[in-house]
């Protein structure tokens, strides 16, 4: 057993409660499967982070000698292609177990339906809660009680805290809920409940999972959604990890996040209002790229630029967009090493420093190319003008070869979406102001 804080322990319905510290964890996604990844992207690197990241919570719950480890759901994605990542899982709460430190865990959508995890057998000292019922776990030494349930299913719309059994008295009692409580935005809304429910259901830590940003929902009593372990892609951005919770004498004292991913995911916009030219840009992009590289600390940095504001610099911003990319590559290689950054996307939404409104009241072929974009804009399925012609152009070049480009390139792509139609609003402004600019330039 780990050594005990010092001190004379207070009482909680009449009974001494012990000191503790136990780590929460939840979403670990192991071996989660990455899409989209570029032709220049570290795919070794960022497949192998949700393994790594939790190696580092393996460790860290052993340099921190905590008393035990929850996991709030979603172990991993769905079923394994083979044993393999159910080994890494077994190891990783091996090494825990030996160490002295339980382990409590629960499935969650993710891994709810995985035959694999079905017959999975952890090491002696690492729990998986039943799914059929709320099971509970009672540690008398540490005056604990653990209550959860995994997800039997992948699609849980009941309210399963609404059966949880009432706390034990004597007990500093723990529940574990994979949930989307009230709901958040780009999550399912599995197993919903409120917070008001969880509060007064008179728990002393809820041990939440399912929301990857971690938020600390209510402090009296602590309802905690700890985040994901690993950023997986460039919508789950920043520091990712679990929390350290420190309970004395029955009493939560803090509750601190601990960053234990390998590859952190960043969206950084760098202002470009008034740039003259686009070696101001790049002098921009170097400075905010140096700044997000210091706020990695050591981890591969995954980032999506995107590049703002009216500029004179817009139109050579927007000409060449790969050779755009690998001059911000350099530029970022003048402040790091290589291979401490991948450049994910660089988004170009600069504006033309133009006057549009005296542009579009001229009547020349100026004036009427403005009219023209701005109306395609307003409406890209329309029928008549150029945006028919550029949809036949468009459908005729995708269909050549059995439609082998069109496969290619993928739905999203623009020359797709001008073939059905679909072009966006933004890229057709930013096609508008790049024709102008260049037609400004002579």
């Amino acid at each position: 057993m780990h050594p005990r804080s010092p001190g004379v322990p207070a009482t909680q319905h009449g009974r001494a409660l012990n000191s503790f510290r136990f780590l929460h964890a939840a979403d670990l996604h192991l071996d989660s499967p990455l899409r989209g990844l570029g032709g220049d992207a570290p795919a070794a690197r960022i497949r192998r982070a949700t393994r790594d990241a939790l190696d580092n919570l393996v460790a860290l719950a052993i340099a921190e000698a905590v008393d035990f480890v929850v996991v709030a759901g979603d172990l991993y994605d769905g079923d394994w292609p083979d044993f393999r990542t159910g080994q890494v899982l077994v190891a990783a709460f091996a090494r825990l177990t030996r160490a002295g430190i339980r382990v409590v865990a629960i499935r969650g959508n993710h891994d709810a339906e995985s035959v694999l995890t079905r017959s999975l057998r952890l090491p002696e000292g690492a729990t998986l809660l039943r799914a059929d019922r709320p099971d509970t776990v009672d540690w008398p030494e540490f005056a604990v009680v653990l209550h959860g349930q995994s997800f039997g299913t992948r699609d849980v719309q009941s309210n399963l805290a609404q059966s949880y059994p009432a706390p034990v008295a004597n007990r500093f009692n723990i529940g574990l809920l994979h949930t989307a409580a009230t709901g958040r935005p780009g999550h399912a809304s599995y197993a919903p409940c409120t917070v008001e429910q969880l509060a007064a259901h008179g728990y002393d830590y809820w041990a939440l999972g399912h929301i990857h940003a971690r938020e600390e929902v209510l402090r009296e009593p602590w309802i905690v959604f700890p985040g994901n372990l690993q950023g997986r892609h460039v919508n789950e951005t920043g520091a990712k990890g679990a929390s350290l919770v420190n309970v004395q004498h029955g009493r939560v004292v803090s509750v601190e996040h601990r960053a234990l991913d390998v590859v952190r995911w960043e969206r950084l916009v760098v202002d470009c209002e008034g740039a003259a030219d686009e070696d101001a840009v790049l002098e921009r992009c170097r400075r905010a790229i140096g700044t997000a590289l210091d706020g990695a600390e050591g981890r591969l940095l995954a980032l999506r630029l995107r590049l703002e504001g009216p500029c004179p610099a817009h139109a050579a911003l927007a000409r060449d967009p790969a050779a755009l990319r690998q001059k911000l590559i350099a530029a970022g290689l003048e402040v790091a090493e290589a291979g401490a950054f991948w450049l994910e996307e660089v988004r170009v939404a600069t504006r033309s420093m133009l006057d549009l409104d005296a542009l579009r009241a001229r009547e020349d072929a100026v004036g009427r190319l403005v009219h023209a974009i701005e109306a395609l804009a307003a409406d890209p399925s329309a029928a008549a003008g150029p945006g028919e012609s550029a949809r036949a152009y468009a459908g005729a070049m995708l269909d050549r070869g059995a439609g082998r480009l069109r496969q290619a390139l993928g739905e999203n792509h623009p020359a797709v979406l001008a073939a059905e139609g679909r072009l966006p609003p933004e890229l057709l402004h930013r096609a508008r102001d790049l024709l102008l600019a260049r037609l400004a330039q002579g």
